[in-house]
């Protein structure tokens, strides 16, 4: 990998975590929304899984971004968080389907 690549690569990881988040974040706001207006019961469980998916997807992307960023070859994903992310997404999507 050259010295130039690390520049687009990680502009390029960066903008994906983003749209990722951006997406989690209008479908959590909908959610918020439908949750509020049909009543809370117990749609608060699947907007929370949804908020703390929202905040993982942000760190992840800053972490990744600034990972491609240095220079030499860069270290792959925190296995942590990914792995905090997938089961985030799963935890949130199955508590959507057990709530509707």
């Amino acid at each position: 990998m050259n010295a130039g690549d690390h520049g687009a690569q990680a502009e390029r990881t960066g903008l994906a975590w983003r749209r990722t988040a951006l997406a989690a974040t209008a479908c959590t706001l909908l959610l918020l929304h439908s949750s509020a207006r049909q009543g809370w019961g117990t749609t608060v469980i699947p907007v929370a899984f949804g908020g703390a998916m929202v905040i993982t997807f942000i760190a992840a992307g800053a972490f990744r971004e600034r990972a491609l960023r240095r220079p030499g070859f860069p270290k792959s994903l925190n296995p942590t968080l990914a792995v905090t992310t997938s089961a985030l997404v799963v935890a949130t999507a199955v508590a959507l389907i057990a709530v509707r």
